[in-house]
């Protein structure tokens, strides 16, 4: 690592993070005062939580215009227009159907924070349409929707910015920083663990009519139909299989990319090894898995990844974290703060490396979205393009289907996207869409 970026660490633990509190776009693309015509007309499609933050996000640069919400639940959708009206005084068009929100020829970028099952046909027809894209993790619930989901970026030529936040945060481009310039010494494994409570879904209750506002055909769009359960709908689809992947897609495509990053890896994996059941003791509304633990073997390092549910508790009291383990030194990071610390030479009676802390990181949404707009002005790749979003995301669905075919160890040739050593693996690939919807053709 030369001295100087070695001192911008050190000082980075002393200092603010500017990173956390202002914009990342240049002067020379964004002007002080960002004249209306010169601003990106954006539409959300799917309004709650995170998608809504990532507009909020969007719409506090001052570069942008939110000129359409889409939901498919009436009260979501009222809630949220009142508070961009509030917030930032824009009245956005309210529409229950995406397909009308792109026939819009004044949108220039889509944001979708929509359930996952949802992803791939809504990217795909917002790029055939022209427009830019930022879309939530994981790129797609299925392997083959996330393929389908590369070609079309890049078919239509469009910028599209996939919700992997941490690619743009200060803690881990500085944790890369060091690990590719040599400061831990040769990396051998990244160890990570995700521990969280909501994992283990939410309590049981009966299937209901279904609320009103709510278009629950279209929230199933391409799922299999079923009856309306609260357990299944807003908060909690994650837990079930038409929709998500559990706590092993919400978390694992964040922590699992910054084992990837270390090596620049685009691919999906060649073997996994993965152990998964449920332990818990408490019956919950989850067709997901409670306790998991997978290993990533890789060319000179192992990636291993430990999720427990129902649990707030990890190593260094931290609930959740990535160990990147050298020969000099181990990395430990999460979303807040990084430390490296030195191994011991006894021959020198010195440490290896130097200690470095970092202890004032924040979320690194804002940054995302700065560096999708700014995107949209240069047309330049952005921090994590469809084919790293892909990647990580190959790598949590491999992980699922393992333990869903209570096969526990898969092989995968990236290039085919088959796995070489199940039948019942490969029938989870691709999904079938329930009628009329139909899965895109590139």
């Amino acid at each position: 690592m030369n001295s100087s970026r070695r001192n911008f660490i050190k000082k980075s633990a002393l200092a603010a993070s500017a990173a956390g509190a202002t914009s990342l776009i240049p002067g020379s693309v964004w002007s002080a005062v960002v004249q209306p015509s010169d601003k990106v007309n954006v539409a959300l499609i799917g309004c709650r939580n995170m998608g809504f933050g990532i507009l909020k996000h969007h719409l506090d640069t001052g570069m942008v215009n939110c000129v359409a919400l889409c939901d498919i639940d009436d009260n979501v959708l009222q809630e949220k227009a009142q508070s961009v009206k509030n917030d930032y005084n824009q009245t956005p068009e309210l529409i229950k159907d995406y397909r009308k929100v792109l026939e819009r020829k004044d949108i220039d970028s889509v944001i979708i924070g929509t359930p996952d099952h949802w992803h791939c046909l809504i990217m795909v027809d917002a790029v055939s349409a022209g427009k830019d894209v930022y879309v939530e993790k994981p790129m797609a619930n299925t392997i083959g929707e996330c393929n389908i989901m590369v070609k079309a970026a890049n078919r239509y030529d469009r910028i599209v910015q996939v919700g992997q936040q941490q690619r743009s945060g200060k803690v881990f481009l500085d944790s890369m920083d060091l690990i590719k310039n040599g400061e831990i010494g040769t990396l051998r494994k990244v160890n990570i663990w995700a521990n969280f409570n909501y994992g283990l879904g939410t309590a049981l209750v009966e299937d209901s009519p279904v609320p009103e506002g709510v278009d629950y055909d279209m929230w199933l769009g391409p799922a299999p139909e079923r009856p309306f359960n609260k357990a299944r709908f807003h908060g909690s689809w994650r837990h079930f299989w038409d929709y998500g992947g559990g706590l092993m897609s919400d978390w694992g495509v964040h922590l699992i990319d910054m084992g990837l990053w270390t090596k620049d890896l685009v691919k999906g994996p060649q073997k996994v090894i993965t152990y998964a059941d449920n332990l818990s003791k408490q019956k919950m509304a989850r067709e997901t898995f409670d306790t998991m633990n997978v290993t990533y073997p890789k060319d000179g390092f192992v990636i291993n990844y430990d999720l427990t549910a129902g649990i707030q508790q990890g190593p260094y009291d931290s609930p959740y974290g990535i160990q990147f383990i050298g020969e000099k030194g181990t990395l430990v990071a999460d979303r807040s703060k990084y430390h490296l610390y030195p191994e011991w030479d006894g021959q020198k009676n010195a440490p290896k490396t130097e200690k470095v802390s970092y202890t004032e990181g924040k979320e690194s949404h804002r940054q995302h979205v700065d560096n999708f707009l700014e995107c949209i002005k240069t047309r330049e790749t952005p921090a994590c393009p469809p084919e790293t979003g892909r990647a990580a995301a190959v790598h949590v669905h491999i992980a699922n289907i393992s333990a869903r075919v209570d096969e526990s160890v898969l092989e995968w040739d990236d290039t085919k996207s088959r796995f070489t050593n199940s039948k019942k693996a490969n029938e989870l690939i691709t999904p079938e869409y329930r009628k009329p919807w139909k899965l895109p053709v590139v």
